[in-house]
């Protein structure tokens, strides 16, 4: 199989992602507006599933997919396991991701358990687990990619400021709010 054949045809220079395309200057705002068209979009079969990726002190790095529950202005809401311990604790109590955790089994054994655990607590809410979690992240960054067949693919960058009086090179702009975006090479 040449995997070189799998290449993608994106859009033409002349369907580029310009500044001037953006919904708007709030990056969680242009987010939401990508999500809806992605939402609307039959051929995307789970829309708010994503990679999320954290590292140990030491530098191990670690990463697995979540389900993006929410997003406003005070960042995204995702489940997530023990790895990750960072931002605000929502309360949330999906059956399933309580019940099972990372235990290495076979599906018949899950079939099994998962009609046991059913029963159990049919009239019962399940107990959270210490290790299990909802998190609200505070976004930082936000990069806004869209691909181009001619491979000068666009990146419209958001980042928050640190210092509201900072100065701002000639290729930054200013954002909603303390964010500030750039145009990064692809």
């Amino acid at each position: 199989m040449e995997l070189g054949e799998l290449r993608k045809s994106y859009r033409g220079d002349t369907e580029a992602f310009e500044e001037r395309h953006l919904v708007s200057l709030d990056p969680i705002e242009q987010f939401r507006a990508w999500f809806q068209e992605a939402l609307e979009c039959p051929a995307i079969g789970e829309v708010n599933a994503m990679c999320l990726a954290t590292c140990t002190r030491d530098g191990k790095p670690s990463a697995r997919m979540v389900l993006l529950k929410g997003f406003g202005q005070d960042g995204f809401r995702f489940f997530t396991n023990y790895e990750s311990r960072k931002g605000k604790e929502l309360d949330s109590n999906p059956f399933a991701s309580l019940v099972f955790y990372w235990e290495p089994l076979c599906r018949q054994y899950l079939r099994k358990k998962n009609a046991e655990l059913e029963e159990r607590y049919r009239d019962t809410t399940v107990p959270r687990p210490d290790y299990w979690g909802a998190y609200i992240v505070e976004p930082e960054v936000l990069e806004f990619w869209q691909g181009q067949t001619n491979r000068l693919h666009d990146r419209i960058v958001f980042r928050r400021l640190r210092d509201r009086g900072e100065p701002l090179g000639a290729m930054t702009h200013r954002g909603h709010g303390d964010w500030v975006y750039e145009r990064f090479s692809p």
